[in-house]
């Protein structure tokens, strides 16, 4: 008795055994074709499978939860640029690239950059995943450039440092990496924009126009995710000098075929090409101000430097202001310039658009010496990093008391500049005889070199 119990309890266990191993193919293919189906959205109401979809709904809610925003500028961080999204850190890959982040990304797990920017609220930024984000988002297609600076876009200077390091960026990227838009902050503040030169340097390097994410309505109601973004908040910390100097000969190649320079008129800049007569031309121009930094007596300065040019053969001298040219007038006159003679000023920031080893001349009101400190050297600086020479700079040692102010520099910041003819014939002198010596002798080199620097020229333009 007891064996037959054994024999029936054997059997059912094998059948069991039996429809089990057949069942569970049967099983596996019914969720395969579920999830197919719902992947495919057919019959919504019926493929509920088990309640999964309730399921990923909730993890979908929490998933938009956990999009916490927090303060963009972060009181526990006091160091320049690590307070803005201070919860990554910044990378300089490759090496000599500038300090910057990339969203998404394996340091973001994957998440993208949102911000909320309300006028007159202070800036606020979440991490969230494209398919949970924060409830009440516009989310932005494409790449965004987002720079923090702590200086004015609206100032040609202090923009460019913002800017070089998107022009290496995107210059490495082989082009590609072009920007749907850009979101510009000062001190975690949204800004509106970029003065019109910067904007026009800006569209001419990148190859399309700017729009700058506003934060407002209409285009926007609530917070702002970026499908992509490049995020540099040191502006040009880390990029080393080889890649700066690459980053300016971009944007100037860049700026030149923009505005039609096809090549540097006969006779006009170090890069000339025009036989020997061309090769010998000296172009002098006298960038002046008005206002602030100006020259008192324009006439008496321009004659100055009209007599010492006069004294080199093939000289000429250009005198114009800055506010009777465009942006495309302005790269077209400094790429047909060897020696730039300018008060101290935004305007001095066109630089960039002469040829490599020309000269740059600058002159300060009385006080910039005393108080100004190492600021007062930004154009000797970039002058240096392009490639370019500055002959060194005038202080006036003159000017009119300020018995309201014990600060010399606030009284005399904003002054006008005087004139030395005696120095300033005598520094001119010097300066256009090295000049046209280089040029000479540079012509008579690229001659010989003719193709090899057209094809370094040519480079500078390339996407990398």
């Amino acid at each position: 008795m007891a064996k037959k119990k054994s024999t029936t309890s054997n059997l059912l266990h094998c059948r069991l055994k039996t429809a089990v191993c057949l069942l569970a193919p049967l099983l596996l293919l019914a969720v395969f074709v579920c999830l197919q189906l719902q992947t495919l959205g057919l019959f919504p109401t019926v493929a509920r499978c088990a309640g999964q979809t309730a399921a990923v709904d909730d993890l979908v809610r929490r998933l938009r939860s956990f999009a916490t925003f927090h303060p963009l500028k972060d009181p526990r961080e006091p160091a320049a640029g690590s307070w803005f999204v201070s919860v990554l850190n910044d990378t300089s890959e490759p090496d000599g690239e500038a300090k910057h982040l990339v969203l998404p990304s394996e340091a973001s797990s994957g998440r993208l950059l949102c911000v909320h920017a309300p006028p007159g609220v202070d800036a606020t930024y979440a991490l969230a995943w494209r398919d949970a984000l924060p409830l009440g988002v516009a989310l932005r297609p494409g790449l965004a450039f987002v720079s923090e600076s702590p200086y004015d876009y609206n100032n040609l200077w202090h923009g460019l440092t913002a800017l070089a390091p998107f022009a290496s960026w995107h210059a490495r990227s082989g082009c590609r990496a072009v920007p749907a838009r850009w979101a510009l902050f000062q001190r975690g503040g949204a800004r509106m924009g970029m003065s019109g030169w910067l904007t026009s340097l800006a569209e001419a390097t990148m190859g399309v126009e700017m729009a700058v994410e506003t934060f407002r309505p209409p285009l926007a109601t609530g917070p702002v995710c970026f499908e992509e973004a490049v995020v540099f908040r040191r502006q040009m910390d880390g990029l080393s000098r080889e890649r700066l100097r690459g980053a300016f000969d971009f944007m100037r190649c860049k700026a030149r075929a923009h505005c039609g320079v096809v090549g540097v008129p006969a006779g006009a800049g170090n890069g000339s090409r025009g036989g020997a007569a061309a090769t010998e031309a000296l172009r002098v121009t006298l960038l002046f101000r008005r206002g602030a930094r100006a020259f008192k007596d324009e006439p008496a300065v321009a004659r100055v430097f009209e007599k010492e040019c006069a004294r080199v053969a093939g000289c000429v001298v250009t005198a114009t202001h800055t506010d009777n040219l465009t942006f495309c007038d302005q790269v077209r006159l400094m790429s047909a310039t060897d020696v730039l003679i300018t008060p101290h000023g935004a305007q001095v920031t066109n630089l960039l658009f002469m040829d490599q080893n020309s000269s740059i001349m600058e002159f300060y009101p009385l006080g910039w010496r005393q108080r100004a400190g190492g600021g007062q050297f930004v154009y000797r600086w970039m002058a240096s990093r392009a490639g370019m020479r500055h002959e060194g700079s005038w202080w006036d040692p003159n000017g009119e008391p300020c018995p309201d102010s014990t600060d010399i520099l606030s009284c005399y910041k904003s002054r006008q500049i005087g004139h030395d003819e005696a120095y300033f014939a005598q520094w001119a002198a010097k300066v256009f005889a090295a000049a046209k010596e280089r040029k000479t002798i540079g012509g008579a080199v690229r001659a010989l070199l003719e193709p090899e620097e057209r094809r370094r020229e040519a480079a500078a333009c390339n996407c990398t």
